[in-house]
């Protein structure tokens, strides 16, 4: 290599990027489900069906506490915990 070549950037994504079809509604209530039991309401918590496929989840807005309590749910339940 003489320092003049192009560099070429390198992926770190996985080769098959195939996305698996999930149903947005029952993501959603599995979320509410899972927020409901960590004692987290996110009231704005909502599937978004104006947005193209995939439809989007919209979270919402939340408050710095609420925004805490999800953080610190999340890392209760991380294996790295």
């Amino acid at each position: 290599m003489t320092g003049t070549e192009p560099h070429q950037a390198t992926s770190t994504r996985p080769a098959d990027t195939a996305q698996v079809v999930v149903d947005p509604f029952e993501a959603m209530e599995t979320l509410r489900t899972a927020l409901d039991e960590a004692g987290i309401t996110l009231p704005g918590l909502w599937v978004n069906s104006a947005s193209s496929q995939p439809r989007l989840i919209e979270l919402g807005e939340v408050r710095a506490d609420v925004a805490l309590q999800l953080a610190h749910a999340l890392r209760r339940r991380s294996p790295q915990a």
